[in-house]
């Protein structure tokens, strides 16, 4: 059975003043470098965004699936990807997570046992977009879309959790790099500093 993962496309960004997965990052974009390194550990990737989503130049083999429904955030782009993918669980990443490591996600998917979802808890806060789910969540999701809820948290109240602590992850990501967001202009620089690229 195939690993699977499921990339956010993302969109315009009010915070950046743009799509966020267009962002350079090196000599690639953002979407592009979280797409690579989701390969290392999956062998089926769908990358969900807008109808207008457009996979970078230099990345591989990836599906593009347009949001059933667009602008409903991450619990809709999880419940589109869990419907197009092969394998019985999926990585899920948002595209604004440059530094994410591969031994990170593969680690994830040892601790997932047989919880429907595999979430690590970073300062006590769930990080609900880089983090594994069963396939079998699906109807529990388009649950919560029809009922209005579009929060990825309220279907963890409704599945199986596998909570992973820090420590957990310190051994493969010490600096827990893997969660840095870039939701602002800040973030965004400061990843690429990180990465030992100029903003």
């Amino acid at each position: 059975m195939p690993v699977s993962a499921i990339v956010l496309g993302g969109g315009r960004s009010i915070r950046m003043g743009r799509d966020k997965a267009a962002l350079p990052f090196g000599p690639e974009t953002m979407l592009a470098r979280v797409v690579q390194a989701v390969q290392c550990v999956a062998d089926d990737v769908v990358v969900v965004g807008g109808s207008r989503q457009r996979l970078p130049d230099g990345v591989r083999v990836v599906r593009v699936v347009p949001d059933l429904v667009e602008g409903l955030g991450p619990l809709a782009g999880l419940a589109t990807g869990l419907a197009a993918v092969r394998g019985e669980r999926a990585l899920l990443l948002a595209c604004d997570m440059p530094l994410v490591a591969p031994a990170l996600l593969q680690r994830m998917l040892e601790l997932a046992g047989d919880a429907d979802a595999c979430v690590p808890l970073v300062d006590g806060v769930p990080m609900t977009t880089c983090a594994a789910y069963a396939t079998r969540v699906l109807p529990r999701a388009q649950e919560h879309l029809a009922s209005g809820t579009r929060s990825l948290r309220a279907l963890l109240t409704d599945v199986s959790v596998r909570w992973v602590t820090a420590d957990q992850l310190r051994q493969v990501d010490p600096d827990l790099l893997s969660f840095w967001d870039c939701d602002t202009p800040e973030q965004y620089r400061a990843a690429l500093a990180r990465a030992g690229f100029s903003g």
